[in-house]
């Protein structure tokens, strides 16, 4: 294999590719990774030399920490590619941010913020042939970090490993989607870890919504831990509710995940006029407001799906349907407008946009 140096980043590039054996038509989200992956190990207290090399299994001892006190948080990025062959990152000094923020509530160390933006660019332009262009398409980016010293002492790590992996995607979810809200479980408490992106968060989502799954729903929104009567968001996104004209989406605290598609929706909300609101919803709003028909939308928000708009709900047994959604919803035009900001479509009023430079 051929080697590369850079200032800070040691490259090995794969002998061949598996370009040419994907299917890009029929791709089933997070389960085909391009030829190569980006990782840093930290050691004695410091961060290693970065090194990109080809996607491969790695060895761990059994005893690594992270699979015995779940030290793991990550991200969700995309990169797009428009109709000239540009390459685009969307905010993603947001995601820099926000892992590290993520590491620091899990006692784990903060990546240098170098070596994410030069890791990340170099492994864009070496699998840059793996991101198509066209609406809908994307790759997906999944930064990652966990504890892997060998110690099953219930103590943070001595050892990290920093991991990017990167996945074409097409659409996240297909048809329609049907929750229910959550009235004994909840995905975060007061004090806890719900604003990080630890991995503890979503293995502990995954019980009670494959039970709403045994019941016909693909999801749940969630509620507040202390009293079930707050929505707070659904699935693994955050939630928006539109009454009459007006969205709604809760607060971010510390159960609530600070998502770059939520606060990307409220900016875009304001840009074209729609009147939103932050503040804590209660089920019970909801649901009269359901009764009386001003309910007309609900949809879940994030990096995967963008924005994944809701058929129907069910509370308390009582299943409610939402008025049928046409091209002029809320949840429509925002997504074709966040749309059209990725791919380099439309005007970027707030530099929302990172070109990746080719590299010479």
């Amino acid at each position: 294999m051929s080697n590369i140096n850079t200032s800070n980043l040691h490259v090995e590039k794969a002998k061949t590719s598996k370009l040419a054996d994907v299917n890009f038509e029929d791709l089933a989200f997070g389960k085909t990774f391009t030829d190569h992956m980006f990782m840093c190990d930290f050691v004695n207290g410091e961060w290693q030399q970065p090194q990109i090399k080809p996607y491969q299994p790695m060895q761990m001892e059994p005893s690594a920490r992270v699979f015995h006190y779940g030290q793991a948080v990550f991200e969700g990025m995309k990169a797009y590619k428009d109709d000239h062959g540009d390459v685009f990152l969307f905010r993603p000094e947001e995601n820099f941010k926000r892992i590290n923020k993520s590491c620091a509530r899990l006692a784990m160390p903060e990546f240098p913020e170098n070596y994410f933006f030069e890791g990340l660019t170099t492994l864009l332009n070496l699998d840059r042939d793996w991101i198509k262009p066209g609406v809908g398409n994307s790759l997906y980016l999944r930064p990652f970090a966990i504890a892997t010293d060998p110690a099953i002492a219930a103590a943070p790590g001595e050892s990290y490993r920093f991991m990017i992996i990167c996945a074409p995607a097409k659409a996240y979810y297909k048809g329609t989607v049907k929750v229910l809200i959550a009235e004994e479980f909840s995905r975060s408490a007061n004090g806890g870890v719900g604003f990080a992106k630890a991995a503890g968060n979503y293995a502990a989502q995954f019980y009670p919504t494959s039970l709403a799954q045994q019941k016909g729903y693909q999801q749940v929104i969630w509620t507040d831990a202390d009293t079930h009567t707050y929505l707070e968001e659904a699935g693994t996104m955050n939630v928006f509710f539109r009454i009459n004209d007006t969205l709604i989406t809760a607060p971010i605290s510390d159960r609530i995940l600070d998502g770059v598609t939520r606060k990307s929706l409220i900016q875009l909300a304001k840009d074209n006029n729609m009147t939103c609101e932050v503040r804590q919803i209660k089920v019970s709003e909801i649901v009269e407001a359901s009764i009386k028909g001003s309910l007309k939308e609900i949809f879940g928000a994030g990096t995967a799906a963008v924005i994944s708009p809701i058929e129907g709900f069910e509370y308390q047994n009582t299943y409610r349907e939402l008025p049928e959604i046409n091209d002029h919803s809320y949840s429509s035009v925002l997504k074709q407008k966040m749309l059209e900001i990725q791919h380099n479509l439309a005007e970027d009023l707030h530099n929302w946009r990172h070109e990746v430079e080719v590299a010479k």
